[in-house]
């Protein structure tokens, strides 16, 4: 079987959206039920020097979206805007880079593979392969955002596990 890039990330970029943004939900029904804020959780940190809830969701898109969307430009840079401050901001920008992985070509993402890619942050220019640059680079950040995210909610006392964080598994039809 060759080598798909499609296949190696993109299913399990929407499946790990998906879950996150029925993380949010389970974060509107906490807030809800234990009369807080959703400023509450939004800003919440693991730690003083880590960066809030709100960024984790956005970096999210940012790791699976913007990833292709960098590998196809050629160049990917950190977004340095502001992340939504409500969970209707948070689940619109789940939502739609969901609708946008899901309108993508297989063979137009499998094509990517062998682009010319950089990581672009002030003059820092690191060079990769647009597979290289989403299975090493963009998929590991995901990835860390996407627990992080969860981490966060947890530490802020709602009720999740593991599978919360797993979604819908692809199963064997």
């Amino acid at each position: 079987m060759p080598f798909s890039l499609y296949d190696a990330v993109i299913p399990s970029n929407l499946q790990i959206l998906g879950a996150v943004d029925a993380l949010i939900t389970k974060a509107e029904a906490f807030c809800a039920d234990q009369g807080r804020t959703a400023a509450d959780l939004i800003d919440a940190r693991l730690a003083p020097d880590m960066l809030p809830f709100g960024y984790q969701v956005k970096s999210c898109a940012a790791h699976s979206l913007g990833g292709v969307e960098g590998v196809r430009a050629g160049s990917f840079s950190p977004d340095m805007s502001a992340w939504p401050s409500d969970f209707d901001g948070l689940h619109a920008l789940l939502q739609s880079a969901i609708a946008s992985l899901e309108a993508l070509d297989r063979d137009a993402v499998d094509a990517m593979a062998d682009s010319d890619t950089q990581f672009a942050f002030g003059e820092t220019r690191i060079p990769f392969t647009g597979a290289n640059f989403l299975l090493s680079f963009s998929q590991p950040n995901f990835y860390f955002h996407a627990t992080t995210a969860y981490a966060i909610l947890r530490a802020q006392g709602v009720k999740l596990g593991k599978r919360d964080f797993l979604g819908m598994l692809r199963l064997k039809r």
